[in-house]
């Protein structure tokens, strides 16, 4: 009897000593093209293969400044819009609504340390997404988990399904987290610009998982300009029992991308 509370003593504490993390890595996708022009009437442009005719680009154009003011203007364009044909794009007109907010994206820590998790007492972290954006369109960050948290020894703590039944999240879809007995991974997004279906603290989604070929979903999103446009991301894992122990970690990419 003796030697049977023992082991149940240890296992108890080696369950206690279970430890989870994870690491985030960003990844930022930005393309910028500036074109300036003074004043031009009429233009054309030839190659070996190519002749394109331009009856009119631009009356004038100029960045202009004083003491207390910096004006950027564009004259004569007929039309302010995007055009498309195969293989062209072009964006006319106001200088095709000229950034005056540089577009920027951060993160506040970028390793995060779930501490050590016992059975049935989940734990959280957090950290902040932080995008400038002045372009026209719109810009959006997505994420995606490189795969389950993962241990050494294999094993896996499973992506979350929060509440479960009527309460089954999706990667695309938050639902309610808080039975103490559903277990797994996910993460919650409060702030500016996040998705609608983070309708409080307690909603959670899983991550998509890149090893298994889903694609990363959207956590910001805006075609507002705005400077220091910040989201939340609070990252949650529970086990079970008889989750195996171990120093379990994934990496979870966060891509920002502004469009024109």
């Amino acid at each position: 009897m003796r030697k049977s509370k023992n082991e149940d003593r240890k296992r108890k504490n080696n369950r206690e000593k279970l430890k989870t993390f994870y690491i985030l890595v960003v990844a930022f996708t930005s393309s910028i093209l500036v074109l300036s022009f003074g004043s031009v009437f009429a233009a054309n442009y030839e190659s070996e293969r190519y002749r394109i005719q331009f009856g009119e680009v631009n009356i004038g154009g100029a960045n202009l400044n004083s003491a207390n003011y910096d004006l950027s203007v564009s004259l004569g364009q007929t039309a302010a819009e995007e055009f498309q044909s195969q293989g062209y794009i072009v964006k006319a007109g106001f200088q095709y609504l000229h950034s005056i907010i540089p577009f920027q994206f951060s993160i506040t820590d970028v390793s995060i340390d779930l501490g050590t998790l016992s059975p049935n007492k989940p734990q959280t972290a957090q950290t902040t997404l932080i995008v400038s954006f002045g372009g026209a369109g719109q810009y959006q960050v997505t994420a995606a988990e490189e795969n389950p948290l993962r241990a050494l020894s294999g094993k896996t703590i499973e992506d979350t399904s929060c509440n479960g039944e009527a309460h089954t999240c999706t990667d695309t879809s938050a639902k309610l987290w808080t039975s103490n007995a559903s277990y797994g991974f996910g993460y919650n997004m409060s702030g500016d610009d996040v998705p609608q279906d983070f309708i409080n603290s307690n909603y959670y989604r899983p991550f998509p998982d890149l090893s298994n070929n889903e694609p990363p979903q959207i956590v910001m999103s805006n075609q507002d300009v705005g400077k220091n446009r910040q989201a939340v991301v609070t990252f949650k894992a529970n086990i079970s029992p008889s989750q195996e122990v171990g120093s379990y970690q994934t990496v979870v990419k966060f891509t920002a991308t502004p469009s024109y």
